[in-house]
C-alpha cells in the first residue's frame, strides 16, 4: 500500500491512537503541513516516530485514516523591551485520525523538502520476537 508519510510523531501519541479512538493532532512541522496539505479526509497516511532524515526500510508505524483535516495560518508578535516588535506566522495543521492497524516501511520515496514523503507499506499480520 503506497500513502505519505508522517514522521517524527511522539511514540505516546502514536500508542494512544492505537488503541483505536480517533484523536485530534496539531502538527507544525513543516514537511508534515506540507503532506497534509495535498490530502483529504478519508485518506490514508502512515505515522511513525522515527524523523524523516532516518526512515528507512524496516521502520514501524501504524496507518491511520484522516477524518478531518484544517490548516491554518498564525500570527504572532513579540516586543521586546516595548520598543521594537517582531510579527512572525507560523502555519500549523490540526487533523482528526482513527488508527487503522500497525505497519511496517516496504520502501521510502523523497523528492525533497518541498514534497511529502511517500512509503510503500505492509500491514502487520503478525509479531515476531526479535
Amino acid at each position: 500500500m503506497k500513502c505519505f508519510a508522517l514522521t517524527g510523531i511522539s511514540q505516546d501519541v502514536i500508542q494512544e491512537l492505537h488503541k483505536g479512538r480517533p484523536r485530534t493532532l496539531e502538527l507544525q512541522s513543516a514537511h508534515n503541513v506540507v503532506t497534509l496539505a495535498g490530502l483529504e479526509p478519508g485518506s490514508a497516511v502512515f505515522m511513525t516516530s522515527v524523523d524523516m532524515e532516518d526512515l528507512d526500510p524496516g521502520d514501524t508505524g501504524i496507518i491511520a485514516e484522516i477524518i478531518a483535516i484544517s490548516i491554518t495560518m498564525k500570527r504572532m508578535m513579540e516586543f521586546t523591551q516595548g520598543y521594537h516588535f517582531e510579527e512572525r506566522e507560523r502555519m500549523s495543521a490540526r487533523i482528526k485520525v482513527r488508527c487503522i492497524g500497525s505497519s511496517i516501511v516496504k520502501a521510502v520515496t523523497h523528492e525533497g523538502i518541498i514534497h511529502p514523503v511517500s512509503v510503500d507499506v505492509v500491514k502487520s499480520a503478525c509479531y515476531h520476537a526479535g
